[in-house]
């Protein structure tokens, strides 16, 4: 996949964004907002192992966010089995210091409406801690809509927090109707 986003790419991951990869997801403010499979430090061996996982995976549903050359972030899709396969746990992070500028913003939302229509999904699911500096923005840009509060749901660092729970629906029309990014001048 080659997403033009405006202000990033979202793009098929490469063996050549193991050090980029490394260098950005080694960040416990990154780590400390993501599932516990992310691991925390982030090393070669653990790129190795997502580079392995991603080469054995049926179809690319989790890609990288370039900005400048770089793969600064990761952002993807797993794709439920069995009656849910029409559903998907949304998931992304962004390298510290490309927060701010828009990026997630941009990709959430161009990446969330091209896995609804390339894999028949009927719904995407995203989960957040209320860790996360903006825990709905991208979502609401994404025509994500809030389904849930789960107040002591998700265990890190030795405390729980809240999660919430969001969604959005392939026939939503607001997702439709979101604009095109423009291109970069």
């Amino acid at each position: 996949m080659h997403l033009d986003c405006g202000v990033c790419l979202v793009r098929d991951w490469r063996a050549a964004d193991k050090s980029s990869l490394v260098r950005f997801a080694n960040n416990r403010n990154v780590w400390r907002n993501l599932a516990h499979r992310f691991p925390h430090p982030y090393t070669d061996a653990d790129a190795d192992a997502w580079f392995s996982h991603l080469a054995k995976r049926p179809r690319r549903t989790s890609w990288a966010i370039e900005v400048d050359g770089l793969a600064v972030g990761g952002i993807g899709a797993d794709i439920d089995e069995g009656i849910w396969c029409r559903n998907a746990n949304f998931g992304y992070w962004l390298g510290e210091p490309y927060w701010g500028r828009g990026i997630m913003t941009a990709a959430v939302r161009n990446t969330a409406r091209y896995a609804l229509e390339h894999f028949d999904l009927m719904r995407l699911e995203s989960r957040c801690s209320n860790g996360i500096r903006h825990p709905c923005a991208y979502w609401r840009s994404a025509a994500f809509s809030a389904r849930a509060c789960c107040a002591r749901a998700s265990p890190r660092m030795g405390r729980s927090s809240m999660r919430r729970c969001t969604r959005a629906f392939g026939s939503c029309p607001l997702l439709r109707r979101l604009p095109q990014p423009s291109a970069p001048t």
